[in-house]
């Protein structure tokens, strides 16, 4: 029976071109004893766990759900212990009469089914869900169910009830067993940004409860709202755990903790705020398991990578990254040390703070409360015979002389800076005081970036552009019959995107652009000749990719200055 199911979800996912006959052929002979064929094409990379959930809805008629657009209420979940649903990797979500309703990613594990019925008493009715939306149903419901519970807020009562409640359970915030429920609490928020793939979580008070968000894909998100009661004790678990004062509420204060969730190294850096409605906490989350330093991972188009390798290869000048925040441009930083890194130079950064440690380059944090500021250190580095240093951020005049000083001895400076395109880089450093000669002089190349999300592959659709995204098309020259149109579904958590990759607009600093800049051309003048010369606006790198099928125009305009 099994052996025929298998077929039939092979030719489900033949019929809809998501595998070939010679992968389902290969699947089936090179599987493991016991690897179903589903599994088998899994491993081998022919398909993904979406689709075989797909698959398997059409062929077995089993509707399938997406997790993280539903509520689970606490009944639910008290039904079934979280030891039993993740070792048997299922999620209840309702109850319909005498059926609980779970969600599986095998709805042909009848011992488990069995096993379910003779657990809850009822019969048992399946849905389908991927087993990543499983797992991070499991640890949103169960880990947060079980913390709240242990918090005294599962139900709500009188304020003063939960105060009272409160105070005889939450045990000191330095205190380091695992049972406490505040650490218990803080573990889940972050395990669940973890299997999320947050970038970032925000904690934010408001008049009577808080607020945990959490930034997918660029785009923040509420996760859920808490009672206000729990706040500062939460705060002070945070700061403990990053080495800030917890007897200080009055002033901003940043922290780093270094931690392993699912097995994988995560560094955060942690800001905390004071506001008129409470401290506000926010928390950047690197995982160091990600390989994000290669050029590999920028998404740079041939010329765009041509152009990066020519900057960076040479022996001095300065090579500038723009945009705003949280625009990817430390990554790309990243990439160059990469590229760069061998035996034969020596490399020094200085960070404030250094977010990934790279294997052979020196790597310096600045401290302030010793007035060891990007300006000073970088007078230490000049000592210490680089040929290529690496500045985290040019912020203010004097940093920005002593990287054109040390560019014009003989060194490579890469940095970043803060403008919106690569020209107004140029301008901006001239405002700053530096010499317009010695900006001409010194700047090899600006890259200006913006990260965009990627349309999700499962729900998009290829449609004709409309009459105002024509017009946009048109007016950058760009030729295009369909574009991809951004829908949602249970892959992408409904938002009709999942992923982000960036668009560049590369400025290579020729001659002719060095005797504009030399006497002082309006930006005007040296943003024409740029584009004579061959450079993409920021926009029309961001249409290339929609042409390409990568993106939208919707997501490449909320980004882009036209």
């Amino acid at each position: 029976m099994a052996r025929n199911v298998q077929k039939r979800l092979g030719d489900v996912l033949y019929e809809q071109g998501v595998v070939t006959e010679k992968q389902i052929n290969e699947a089936l002979r090179k599987r493991d004893k016991g690897e179903k064929i589903g599994e088998a094409l899994i491993r081998f990379g022919y398909c993904t766990d979406s689709q075989i959930v797909d698959a398997l809805s059409v062929s077995l008629g089993i509707k399938r759900v997406n997790l993280q657009l539903l509520y689970i209420d606490e009944s639910v979940l008290k039904l079934l212990d979280e030891e039993f649903v993740t070792k048997a990797r299922i999620m209840p979500i309702n109850i319909r009469g005498r059926r609980i309703v779970i969600a599986t990613n095998d709805p042909l594990d009848f011992p488990t089914i069995e096993n379910v019925r003779l657990r809850t008493g009822m019969n048992v009715e399946t849905v389908l869900a991927t087993k990543d939306d499983i797992d991070t149903a499991i640890a949103r419901y169960y880990g947060f169910s079980k913390t709240l519970k242990s918090l005294g807020i599962e139900v709500k009562e009188e304020k003063k009830e939960e105060e009272k409640f409160y105070e005889e359970l939450i045990r000191d915030p330095e205190d380091d067993s695992n049972a406490s429920p505040i650490i218990q609490l803080v573990n889940q928020i972050l395990l669940t940004a973890v299997k999320s793939e947050a970038s970032d979580i925000h904690i934010d008070p408001t008049d009577i409860e808080f607020k945990i968000r959490y930034r997918i894909d660029g785009v923040l998100g509420t996760e859920r709202t808490l009672p206000k009661v729990i706040l500062p004790k939460l705060i002070s678990r945070i700061k403990v755990m990053s080495h800030m004062d917890i007897t200080d509420t009055r002033k901003p204060q940043d922290g780093r903790i270094k931690t392993i969730i699912e097995g994988r190294p995560i560094d955060l850096r942690i800001s905390t705020l004071p506001t008129v409605r409470g401290e506000k906490a926010v928390m950047r989350v690197l995982d160091l398991s990600r390989d994000n330093k290669g050029l590999d991972r920028l998404g740079l188009n041939d010329k765009e990578r041509e152009i990066f390798e020519r900057l960076i290869s040479r022996p001095n000048g300065i090579v500038l990254v723009s945009g705003p925040t949280g625009s990817g441009k430390t990554t790309s930083l990243y990439a160059a040390l990469d590229q760069l890194n061998a035996d034969d130079v020596n490399i020094i950064t200085v960070e404030d703070p250094v977010e990934i440690e790279l294997e052979g380059i020196n790597q310096v944090n600045v401290n302030r409360d010793i007035d060891f500021t990007f300006a000073n250190a970088l007078r230490s580095i000049l000592r210490q015979d680089p040929n290529i240093i690496m500045v985290g951020e040019i912020r203010d005049t004097e940093t920005a002389e002593i990287a054109v000083k040390a560019s014009l001895t003989g060194h490579l400076v890469l940095s970043t800076i803060h403008t919106n395109s690569a020209v107004k880089t140029i301008t901006r450093l001239v405002d700053m005081g530096i010499d317009a000669f010695l900006v001409a002089s010194s700047l090899s190349g600006v890259i200006a970036q913006r990260l965009v999300r990627l349309v999700c592959t499962e729900c998009s659709t290829d449609e004709e552009p409309s009459k105002s995204e024509q017009e946009i098309l048109d007016k950058h020259n760009i030729e295009v019959d369909k574009i991809k149109r951004a829908h949602g579904c249970e892959h992408c958590n409904n938002k009709g995107y999942k992923g982000r990759t960036a668009i560049f607009e590369m400025l290579d600093v020729n001659e002719e652009i060095i005797r504009l800049v030399s006497n002082e051309a309006p930006e005007y003048e040296i943003l024409k000749q740029a584009k004579k010369d061959g450079m993409n606006l920021l926009i029309e790198a961001g249409l290339e990719k929609v042409k390409k099928g990568i993106t939208t125009i919707d997501e490449v305009m909320r980004i882009s200055l036209d």
